[in-house]
């Protein structure tokens, strides 16, 4: 994917990106949490990760077109190098939100919301859910700001002028 209506594909597909890591880190960390809101969400949660999980190749092999439209320098490099850390993450986020759906599907099918708020809460099965879920989703979340930092300092060093040109409205 290259061109989209004469836009480089990435600069609209970052969008999904920058929405739906966050999005899913939140819902990964809520459902892990708390396994009845991971019940409520049943099947969207591992759903919303796969989606992101997609999303993620789909964003950087776009970018990688861009890269070779656009002149190279550090920034573009830079960026370039930290997009590609992303996918580890994002399959990282899409692990956890299966086992997630998973255990607590299992729970819920299992015919007792006793075994949900007892032996899941209680279980060092959901102390290492909660705490891997917090490990990945703040790793996730913290790597696309520094990716999206760097792609705006990539995409906008140079491009515009600190002061106003007095062509504009200055209201």
């Amino acid at each position: 994917m290259s061109l989209v209506n004469g836009l480089p594909a990435h600069i609209l597909l970052v969008h999904l990106v920058v929405v739906l890591v966050p999005l899913t880190a939140l819902a990964l960390v809520v459902c892990a949490i708390r396994p009845r809101a991971a019940q409520r969400l049943g099947v969207v949660l591992p759903l919303l990760a796969l989606v992101t999980l997609v999303s993620v190749p789909l964003t950087t092999g776009a970018g990688e077109w861009l890269e070779g439209h656009v002149e190279s320098n550090a920034l573009v490099r830079r960026h370039a190098e930290l997009g590609d850390g992303l996918l580890p993450w994002a399959g990282g986020l899409f692990v956890l939100a299966a086992a997630v759906w998973w255990v607590t599907g299992r729970a819920a099918a299992s015919g007792s919301g006793a075994f949900v708020g007892a032996r899941w809460s209680a279980a060092p099965v959901r102390v290492a859910a909660v705490v891997l879920s917090l490990v990945v989703a703040a790793g996730a979340v913290v790597d696309v700001y520094r990716i999206g930092d760097s792609g705006a300092k990539a995409a906008w060093q140079d491009g515009f002028s600190r002061t106003a040109s007095g062509g504009g409205d200055d209201d």
